[in-house]
């Protein structure tokens, strides 16, 4: 790779530590050159040579800098993308991608009136579990899929130490937080659903944010249902899916961000790798048998969307995650919010 992109992060919190500086670090088209701190270096502590900026406002000014990686809040998404872009450069954003759909429509406009990369980092893509799901779907071993759900549950009672998670406000909740993940894969696999139904709620004692969702998206023949629950102590399979020849159930078993979290980088030997205790099993009828068979789930690997980036602004190929995915997650969100207000159908 010859060509070396020079990237800023907004934020060295958790997502910053975790989900983009190691893939920077790691990948030889980019540097981690320049991050925002307002208080505490830790990010040199790891990284020596990157730069500290106390406010996004002055990263932004750093001509060297090609790429922004806007990690902050949500409710701020939509004010950071929009100068990183009035600034010229190219930008990734955290999901959910803004509060609001029609934000997100303003900012898309605008890269491409700039003739801006911009990326939503929908990374859970990526993740050994959703790999083998989709690869199995695609196989056509299931017949027509008929019904659907993909979990994200929690056994946590207490709230986060992420106190702009749990204050409550536009963009909070575990809708916005989990649900965009599970939204962004449901689409992904099935397309744009016609209507959706949901139930929100709040259910931890000290919560002023939901913590509880049930979504049923509407497709011609298929029922598919994303729900998240931070009060399941015993989980169900994290993916369940039963089409007219055979069923798939799989567990959450993406190992990444345990060892990211660990300190180990991405380059690591056997990195995402899942047990295989945590395979999937495929019961279905394949040339007229039944067939009942564990599936290996492979590797999950995050820095294929890093990969994606690094091909879309050094040789045009296509964006990995174009604002237009991601935009329609937000407008399910924003139904799911008015079906559980209204206790209706929402039409999309």
């Amino acid at each position: 790779m010859s060509k070396i992109i020079k990237t800023g992060v907004c934020s060295y919190g958790m997502s910053g530590q975790i989900f983009h500086a190691p893939f920077l670090h790691v990948n030889p088209g980019f540097e981690f050159t320049a991050v925002v701190e307002r208080s505490k270096h830790l990010a040199q502590q790891r990284y020596p040579n990157v730069k500290v900026y106390t406010s996004v406002e002055d990263m932004l000014a750093d001509k060297e800098l090609e790429l922004i990686v806007v990690n902050t809040p949500n409710y701020t998404h939509f004010d950071y993308v929009k100068a990183a872009l009035e600034a010229g450069k190219n930008v990734i954003v955290e999901k959910p991608f803004t509060v609001h759909a029609k934000e997100g429509e303003i900012l898309a406009a605008l890269a491409a009136e700039k003739g801006l990369l911009l990326s939503v980092y929908h990374n859970r893509r990526y993740d050994s579990d959703y790999k083998v799901v989709k690869k199995v779907l695609n196989s056509g071993h299931l017949g027509d899929v008929l019904e659907a759900e993909i979990h994200y549950d929690r056994f946590k009672e207490e709230l986060s130490y992420k106190k702009h998670k749990e204050a409550g406000g536009p963009g909070t909740g575990s809708l916005y937080d989990l649900g965009s993940h599970l939204i962004d894969q449901a689409l992904t696999l099935f397309g744009m659903p016609k209507s959706v139904w949901a139930d929100i709620r709040i259910i931890r004692k000290d919560s002023v944010v939901d913590d509880y969702f049930e979504l049923v998206l509407y497709y011609d023949n298929l029922r598919a249902r994303v729900k998240c629950n931070y009060m399941v102590r015993e989980a169900l399979p994290a993916y369940q899916l039963h089409g007219r020849k055979g069923s798939f159930i799989k567990t959450k078993s993406d190992i990444q961000e345990a060892q990211l979290q660990r300190g180990l980088f991405p380059d690591s030997p056997d990195w995402g790798a899942e047990a295989p205790h945590e395979w999937g099993l495929l019961h279905t009828e394949i040339d007229g048998k039944v067939v009942k068979e564990f599936i290996p789930g492979g590797h999950g690997n995050y820095m294929d969307y890093y990969q994606g980036i690094y091909e879309a602004l050094v040789n045009k190929a296509a964006n990995p995650v174009p604002p237009q995915d991601a935009i329609k997650v937000i407008r399910v969100i924003e139904a799911a919010f008015e079906s559980s207000k209204e206790g209706k159908v929402v039409n999309l």
